[in-house]
């Protein structure tokens, strides 16, 4: 059955679904027509879950992760200044190896203030030990839910899903909804290996010395480097059921492209006819969607890149002092590799700026016109 959609209320309908059993809520713009869409739900009883109203959302990662502690599926969702606020919690909930799934609906972080998208909140928490997928349709945002659970509840972390604040939040699509025979069939009822039980005692983070600490870590990043086979498996399994399927890269038109574009999330809907319309115009340009950010699938990068003489990287962060986010990602992913195209950052879209199909088109042809440019390096306001 299709339905019109926004971003928020796939998102809704994902954890629906996925039979959660206990949501955490505090309102943020862009995300809150999340939780109000599932508060409705609770109750008017089509879902059975504890809707919990938190006072912040630091109260609303903790409170998510007690109730993970008691091997109940969890969800919750935030944005901007919310996520930032949720920091600390998020190693927390890392650390003690909680399955949860949390959207973030992304907005820029001030000063100034801002409500419009760019990516710098998700990606500023890159380094917190939670898995990043980007979503770039409605339907990806419900079938990633769905999906985020499976892939959380295997391997022990949680899972972050991101999506564009207002350009995929609040714009509605058709969006398939999946049977719950059929999500019943792929995302099996959670079974806690530990959990709090009075009849079975165990301690969540007790004080670990040196040693144990580092061996946890590493633990951690072993299991998080094995989310990459982890998700290719579980999306074949997805594909079979659902009839869609989405892995870590999306490649569009990538058979003989020169110069390709790298970008994050739905920028890259609308890149897809700028590489359309330069195709026709003979130029070989393709774009390589990220769509897996932690952990970062370099290897794949690699593969799919090679052979390509220039990258223009699609930057919605910067970090002040260093450039933009995903391009530094992509420049570490490829070096050192036996052939490493020249790769050029554009930042852009911060604080909302719109990423036109005319801006994009501007970045194609400067990357091609740049590769005497030392800096490789770009701002690209919306005027210039």
């Amino acid at each position: 059955m299709k339905k019109l959609l926004t971003g928020n209320q796939a998102f809704s309908q994902g954890v629906k679904l996925a039979r959660v059993r206990v949501i955490t809520a505090f309102p943020i713009t862009p995300q809150t027509s999340v939780v109000e869409e599932l508060a409705k739900m609770c109750a008017a009883g089509t879902l059975q879950a504890k809707f919990i109203r938190v006072e912040s959302e630091h109260s609303s990662m903790a409170c998510t992760a007690a109730a993970s502690m008691t091997g109940v599926r969890t969800f919750t969702a935030t944005s901007s200044h919310g996520l930032a606020y949720m920091h600390e919690m998020l190693h927390w909930a890392s650390g003690s190896r909680l399955p949860i799934v949390m959207v973030n609906v992304s907005r820029a972080i001030g000063a100034p203030w801002s409500i419009w998208f760019d990516q710098s909140d998700s990606l500023s928490q890159r380094d917190t030990g939670w898995l990043q997928i980007y979503c770039a349709t409605n339907q990806e945002c419900l079938d990633t839910v769905i999906h985020a659970y499976r892939l959380a509840e295997t391997i022990l972390l949680p899972v972050m899903i991101v999506s564009d604040g207002f350009i995929l939040s609040h714009t509605v699509e058709p969006v398939e909804l999946p049977t719950q025979q059929d999500v019943d069939a792929f995302l099996r009822p959670y079974v806690a290996k530990y959990k709090l039980d009075p009849k079975d005692p165990h301690v969540f983070n007790i004080l670990a010395g040196p040693e144990d600490f580092m061996g946890m870590r590493r633990i951690s990043q072993e299991d998080m480097e094995g989310a990459v086979t982890v998700l290719k498996e579980t999306d074949t399994e997805f594909q079979k059921t659902f009839g869609r399927s989405y892995g870590l890269l999306e490649a569009y038109g990538l058979e003989d492209a020169e110069t390709v574009m790298i970008g994050l999330g739905a920028t890259c809907e609308t890149a897809k006819d700028v590489v359309d319309d330069l195709r026709q115009k003979g130029m070989k340009v393709g774009l390589l969607r990220v769509r897996l950010f932690r952990p970062f699938p370099a290897e794949e990068i690699k593969q799919v890149l090679y052979g390509t003489k220039r990258v223009a990287v699609i930057d919605r962060a910067v970090s002040i002092g260093a450039g933009g986010i995903l391009s530094q990602e992509i420049k570490q992913a490829l070096f050192n590799t036996e052939y490493m195209p020249e790769v050029f950052s554009f930042i852009t879209g911060l604080g909302g700026v719109d990423v036109t199909p005319e801006l994009l088109n501007r970045i194609f042809l400067q990357t091609m016109e740049a590769s005497e440019n030392p800096t490789k390096g770009f701002w690209m306001e919306a005027s210039s």
